[in-house]
């Protein structure tokens, strides 16, 4: 048999029949992400602008990216995008937890407020940004409305256009759609966690406090780096909501890396230093891919994990 496979031609052997299985799956990856890959990296090295499509072959060298360590106005997008990040994570991790520990507690309609509680993040971002916008909203807005009708507010808070409150109400957004996937995984981790620390520790005579303290959290800190590194690459590719509820203002004030990087691409044209700072921006990515993928291999080894 096994002579007879090997006159065949090497498309007709069995041991091809894999490669075979998975050629339209590599064939769609290559085009679909390699090769725009590979085309926005060589743009990133010219002085690529839109409307002058000859320029694609102006051959400028690393001048896009010169002019990146230069340019103020990225890295206080890039500042301003670390910082949205770290307070979006941090809020999204601590309502999360306890959106787990509720319903943990439930015994009753436990599976009802799962479900539920995945509402938010089946929305896409650009639907939460208009809804968003229309309760943060100057004049029609629900919270403006609802603010005066209880006499908490004797006008009009412009949420979205005051340089202090419209990164706040991107925040709030982005916290409610994404707060789900920190108690989903937090939620999965309490069910998973053994009982005889638990029973151990009450005989011990530890308060609820020092239970959740030293046995409770350390067991669920896994999960919770699982779900930030996930959340990290979202949130630092932020786009469609800061884009729908304020476009980068005021005055650029909620300008996050990804909307400057649309802007100089699509408004100013010039593809190629934006191509340049997409890939500057990566780096932020895998910054905080790592840090957060170190402090689960710390949480893993503090429980007794593998490494």
């Amino acid at each position: 048999m096994a002579k007879i496979e090997k006159r065949l031609p090497f498309w007709q052997r069995e041991s091809f029949t894999p490669f075979v299985l998975l050629f339209p799956a590599i064939l769609t990856l290559v085009l679909v992400v390699l090769l725009p890959l590979l085309f926005s990296l060589y743009t990133s090295f010219t002085g690529y602008r839109l409307i002058r499509p000859d320029s694609l072959y102006n051959f400028v060298g690393f001048r896009n990216y010169e002019r990146i360590f230069t340019d103020w106005d990225f890295w206080v997008a890039f500042g301003r995008t670390v910082l949205f990040l770290t307070i979006a994570l941090n809020l999204e991790f601590l309502f999360g937890l306890g959106i787990a520990l509720l319903i943990n507690r439930i015994t009753w309609g436990q599976r009802t407020l799962r479900t539920i509680m995945m509402f938010p993040m089946m929305f896409s971002p650009i639907l939460v940004g208009y809804q968003f916008k229309f309760i943060f909203n100057d004049n029609i807005g629900v919270l403006n409305n609802a603010l005066q009708s209880l006499g908490l507010s004797d006008g009009a808070i412009p949420w979205l256009v005051d340089k202090h409150l419209a990164m706040g109400s991107i925040i709030v957004a982005e916290v409610w759609m994404s707060t789900s996937i920190f108690a989903i995984l937090l939620l999965a981790g309490l069910f998973a966690m053994p009982r005889d620390p638990l029973e151990a520790a009450k005989v011990d005579g530890c308060n609820p406090w020092q239970v959740f303290r030293h046995i409770t959290l350390p067991f669920l800190m896994p999960f919770a780096f699982i779900a930030m590194t996930i959340r990290s690459l979202d949130v630092a590719r932020a786009y469609d909501i800061v884009d729908v509820m304020t476009g980068g203002g005021p005055a650029g004030r909620t300008e996050l890396l990804w909307t400057l990087i649309a802007r100089v691409g699509y408004d100013n044209s010039r593809m190629g230093q934006a191509n340049a700072m997409a890939y500057v921006s990566i780096l932020l990515s895998i910054a905080f891919t790592y840090y957060f993928f170190r402090k689960l291999i710390a949480a893993r080894r503090y429980m007794g994990g593998a490494n």
